[in-house]
């Protein structure tokens, strides 16, 4: 099961938030999934609305955001996904106001699953690596 649960996340960084491929949420996505990384705190509960609202979020503030996986540790029902993002900041991201500047910054992502779908989503970017680089003088 952790190899199938690797594919899937793998999934979720290359197609949902790099390509955004909002349809392939439907075949991840637990019913009762609940991604905490929604721009209002995941105030939405549970389902594809939060994962929907997170990445339509992201798309709309970083042109052009690649997701990059750069290692998938697995065990159990949980993935710790080592990520990278890539993109030119279009709005406001962790309270830096728009500068139109190109960054990247490093993500540890855990996610769990059931039965090869999300069920629960957090993310830990760096913060202030990307602020540097979007308010830099």
């Amino acid at each position: 099961m952790s190899e199938i649960n690797k594919a899937v996340a793998r999934r979720f960084y290359e197609e949902v938030v790099s390509q955004g491929k909002l349809e392939v949420l439907d075949d991840i996505i637990a019913d009762d999934g609940r991604d905490s990384a929604t721009p209002a705190g995941g105030e939405l509960g549970g389902g594809k609305a939060g994962f929907v609202e997170h990445i339509t979020w992201l798309r709309e503030n970083v042109e052009g955001v690649t997701a990059t996986v750069t290692d998938l540790v697995a065990e159990d029902d949980r993935v710790v996904v080592y990520w990278t993002i890539d993109g030119i900041q279009r709005g406001e991201i962790f309270g830096a106001p728009n500068s139109g500047r190109h960054f990247n910054g490093v993500s540890i992502s855990t996610i769990r699953f059931r039965d090869g779908r999300i069920v629960e989503y957090s993310v830990l970017p760096d913060r202030l690596g990307i602020v540097q680089q979007l308010t830099a003088v």
